[in-house]
C-alpha cells in the first residue's frame, strides 16, 4: 500500500527474559541498514546491552535505545529488560513508545512470563503486537497454537495470528501472509521471495484465515454480517480493520520469525509502518495537552554517562528543540540522536523524535519540558515497591562522601530503587527489587562510579518492652569536693498497651522533687528507654514518678538525669523485658495456579500466617495471597516467589504490629546484639 511518509515514530521491544529481545532490535537496525554486520548477544558484540555488567549476566540491564529510518521514516526502537527486577525501564518506553512489540518463545510453559507486561499494556491501553522469536527451532511450528492459547489467558485482548511459519525440520524458511494469502521465504538481507504456499500447510492455512478473519469481522458489525452470509471483505477492508482493531487496542498482531537469523524482520517493519498509530494519538493517550506553547517534551530517561555527563532522554511531543534552547529554565547543552552507544550529535529535534539532552541538571525522569520556567507536572506510573534490602558501606575509609555522590546519581537513573538512612542503626540501606537489581547496582558503583563497597542484611528494627510491674528508687549521690551530686526518684513501672509508646506521669506532691528538675528526670527516662536491658529501644511502658528526695545544694538537672537512669536500668530488669519483633502485612500477587505454592512459601517461614487470598482486580487470572511476616524473614522472600512463579511473582509489605519473640531464637538476637554493642 503506497504511504507517505510519516513523522518520527517509535516502538517498544519488550517480552519475558531471554526471549530473544536484543536479538530483534539488533535485526531490525540491520534490516534498516544502520548497521553493516548484525552482532550477536553470545559475543557481547550487539548495539544493546553495552554495560558490562549486562555483557558479563548476557542480560539486557538498560533500556537500549536505536534510532533507525526505514523507507523515509524515522524510527525509534526501545530494547528494554525483560526481567520483572528491571520494570523502571520498561516503564518509560511503555509511557512515549507509539507501539509496542511483545517478544516471546514458542513455548507455552513460558507463556506466562509475558503477563506482567501484557498486563501494563492493557491497562494503559498501548497498542501492541506479539512476535513469536526463535521459530527455528524443534517443534516450534507444532508449539505455535498451543504457545497463542497459552498467552491468551492472560490477555484480555485477543490476539490474531496474522501469518503461519513454513518449517522444514528445524529451520523457519518463511511465512504465509494469511491476509493475502500467499507464501514468502525470508532472504537475508533483501526483500521475501514468492513462493507457493507448502501443499502440506494448506488446511493450516485455510483454518488460521478464518479465524483471523472471524476476528477481523468481529469489529465491525456490517462485515460480521457479510462474513455469516458466507461474503469476504475485501482486501483493504481487511487491512483497514487491522489497522483500526490494532491502534484501539481491539486486537493483538500476531507475527512469527527467527530475529538472530533475520526471518521476519523486513516484515515486522512493514506492519508497523503500514498500521501503528501516529505520535499525536500516543500524546492524547498521555494526557499531553493538544494546544498550549511551541514546544513540549517529555523526559523518560536518565543516564549519567562517563565522560559525557548528566543526560535526559526525551520524546519531542509537539514543536522542535534546537541545541541551545532553554527548557524549563534550563539550556540544552548538546543534543544527540542515538544507535547503541554510538551518539550522533544534532542541531534540531522535531515533534515525534525521541533524543538525549545534554546536561540538564534539575531535570527529572516524568517530567514535561515547555518554555516555561517550570516543567509541567504530568501522572508518571507510580514506581513498583522495593522488596529486598541491603547494607552499604565504603570499602576504602574516606569515601563516604564519594558513595553518597554515586548513589545519588544511581537513583537519579533507577526509580525503583529507595535509599534510607537509619539513625537508629547506623545503616545506609539500599532497597531494590530483587537479588540482581541490588548486585547489578553494586557492580555499577564500582565500574562507573569507581566506588567499591561492602553489602550486608541490615539490621531488624527489633523493640523490647515488659511484662510485669515494678516499683524502684533511682538514687545517685556522690561527693567529689565541693558540690557533689545527689538525685533521688521512686518509680512506678508498667507494662502499656501494644502501640502506645512511653508514658512518663509527673505525679510528685509536696515539692519532694523540686518542679524544675522533673524535666531532667524524664529526659533520664526516655534517654534510658533507647537502648533497654536488651540492648533495643523499649516501647509501649509507663514510668510514673510518686516520689523522691533532693539536695539544697548538691541536686543539679544532671544528678536527677543519672538517678532516672540508675531506676529505669534497675527497675526494667525486674519487669520482665521481652523482645518485639516487627511484624509486616505482605500481599502476594502471583498467577492463580501457583496461589498454593504462594500460601505454602508464608507458612513455611517462622511465624507466617495466612489471612486468605483473592482474585487480583484488574489482573486476568492472578490471585493475591494476605499473610503476616516476621521481617527478619522478608530478605529471601522475593527470590523464592519468583524461583516458584517464573520470574513473575511480586509482594507488597507494610508494617503491621510488633510481636513478642521468646525462646531460643529471641535469646540468640539478644546475644548477637550484645556483642555488636561491645565491639561498638
Amino acid at each position: 500500500m503506497p504511504k507517505n511518509p510519516s513523522a518520527p515514530r517509535a516502538a517498544a521491544i519488550v517480552g519475558p527474559f531471554m526471549s530473544g529481545k536484543t536479538s530483534v532490535l539488533e535485526g531490525l537496525a540491520f534490516a534498516c541498514g544502520a548497521l553493516s554486520r548484525k552482532g550477536s548477544v553470545r559475543e557481547g558484540n550487539t548495539l544493546g546491552d553495552c554495560s558490562p555488567e549486562a555483557r558479563q549476566r548476557q542480560m539486557s540491564l538498560d533500556t537500549s535505545v536505536a534510532t533507525v529510518t526505514y523507507m523515509d521514516e524515522s524510527w525509534t526502537f526501545m530494547d528494554c529488560p525483560g526481567s520483572v527486577e528491571f520494570q523502571q525501564e520498561v516503564t518509560g518506553p511503555l509511557m512515549v513508545c507509539d507501539a509496542a512489540i511483545v517478544v516471546v518463545e514458542p513455548d507455552p510453559t513460558r507463556a506466562m512470563m509475558a503477563a506482567p507486561v501484557l498486563n501494563f499494556l492493557q491497562a494503559r491501553k498501548i497498542p501492541h503486537l506479539v512476535f513469536v522469536n526463535k521459530m527455528d527451532g524443534a517443534n516450534t511450528a507444532a508449539n505455535l497454537r498451543p504457545t497463542l492459547e497459552a498467552l491468551q489467558t492472560w490477555s484480555g485482548v485477543p490476539l490474531v495470528l496474522r501469518e503461519y511459519p513454513i518449517n522444514e525440520g528445524d529451520h523457519l524458511k518463511g511465512y504465509v501472509d494469511l491476509v493475502l494469502e500467499r507464501a514468502f521465504h525470508f532472504n537475508q538481507g533483501h526483500e521475501d521471495s514468492r513462493v507457493d504456499i507448502p501443499a502440506n500447510l494448506k488446511d493450516e492455512v485455510t483454518l488460521a484465515r478464518q479465524e483471523m478473519l472471524e476476528a477481523v469481522c468481529g469489529l465491525d458489525d456490517v462485515l460480521m454480517e457479510k462474513l455469516l452470509l458466507e461474503e469476504l471483505p475485501s482486501l483493504e477492508k481487511i487491512y483497514e480493520t487491522l489497522a483500526m482493531g490494532f491502534q484501539t487496542n481491539q486486537i493483538v498482531p500476531v507475527l512469527v520469525g527467527s530475529a538472530e537469523k533475520d526471518g521476519g524482520m523486513l516484515r515486522l517493519l512493514k506492519l508497523l509502518r503500514h498500521e501503528a498509530p501516529e505520535y499525536t494519538a500516543t500524546a492524547a493517550r498521555n494526557e499531553i495537552p493538544a494546544e498550549g506553547g511551541e514546544v513540549l517534551a517529555q523526559v523518560w530517561k536518565t543516564v549519567h554517562a562517563q565522560h559525557i555527563g548528566k543526560q535526559n532522554y526525551v520524546r519531542v511531543w509537539r514543536g522542535h528543540i534546537a541545541d541551545g534552547a532553554t527548557l524549563a529554565g534550563v539550556r540544552v547543552s548538546g543534543m544527540n540522536k542515538l544507535l547503541g552507544q554510538k551518539q550522533d550529535k544534532i542541531a534540531k529535534a522535531v515533534a515525534g523524535e525521541i533524543v538525549a539532552l545534554g546536561r540538564m541538571d534539575p531535570i527529572k525522569t516524568g517530567e514535561v519540558l515547555t518554555l516555561d520556567a517550570s516543567p509541567l507536572a504530568l501522572a508518571w506510573p507510580e514506581q513498583p515497591q522495593p522488596v529486598m534490602p541491603i547494607s552499604l558501606k565504603a570499602a576504602k575509609s574516606g569515601e563516604e562522601v564519594k558513595l553518597s555522590s554515586a548513589l545519588a546519581k544511581l537513583l537519579e537513573e533507577d526509580l525503583s530503587f529507595h535509599l534510607e538512612q537509619n539513625v537508629e542503626t547506623q545503616e545506609r540501606v539500599l532497597w531494590g527489587q530483587g537479588e540482581i537489581h541490588l548486585k547489578n547496582a553494586v557492580a555499577r558503583l564500582k565500574s562507573k562510579y569507581n566506588v567499591e563497597v561492602t553489602s550486608e542484611k541490615p539490621l531488624v528494627p527489633y523493640r523490647e518492652t515488659i511484662k510485669k510491674s515494678c516499683e524502684i528508687q533511682g538514687k545517685h549521690k556522690r561527693q567529689t569536693g565541693g558540690h557533689g551530686q545527689y538525685g533521688d526518684v521512686h518509680f512506678r513501672i508498667k507494662a502499656l498497651p501494644r502501640g502506645a509508646g512511653i508514658e512518663f506521669i509527673d505525679s510528685i506532691v509536696g515539692g519532694v522533687v523540686p518542679r524544675n528538675y522533673i524535666p531532667a528526670v524524664e529526659e533520664g527516662v526516655r534517654d534510658y528507654c533507647k537502648q533497654g536491658p536488651l540492648g533495643f529501644p523499649v516501647v509501649d511502658a509507663s514510668v510514673e514518678l510518686f516520689f523522691g528526695s533532693y539536695h539544697d545544694v548538691d541536686s543539679s538537672d544532671m544528678a536527677f538525669k543519672t538517678a532516672a537512669r540508675i531506676g529505669m536500668q534497675e527497675g526494667l530488669m525486674k519487669c520482665s523485658p521481652t523482645l518485639l519483633e516487627p511484624i509486616l502485612k505482605i500481599q502476594i500477587s502471583v498467577p492463580s495456579e501457583h496461589t498454593s505454592k504462594a500460601q505454602r512459601l508464608v507458612t513455611g517461614h517462622r511465624a507466617g500466617q495466612i489471612l486468605g487470598f483473592d482474585a487480583k482486580p484488574g489482573w486476568q487470572g492472578w490471585d493475591v495471597v494476605d499473610g503476616y511476616l516476621p521481617q527478619s524473614e522478608m530478605n529471601d522472600l522475593i527470590i523464592e516467589i519468583r524461583s516458584q512463579t517464573m520470574g513473575v511473582g511480586f509482594f507488597t509489605w507494610q508494617f503491621d504490629h510488633l510481636q513478642e519473640l521468646e525462646g531460643r531464637d529471641a535469646e540468640k538476637i539478644v546475644e548477637a546484639r550484645k556483642k555488636a554493642l561491645e565491639q561498638h
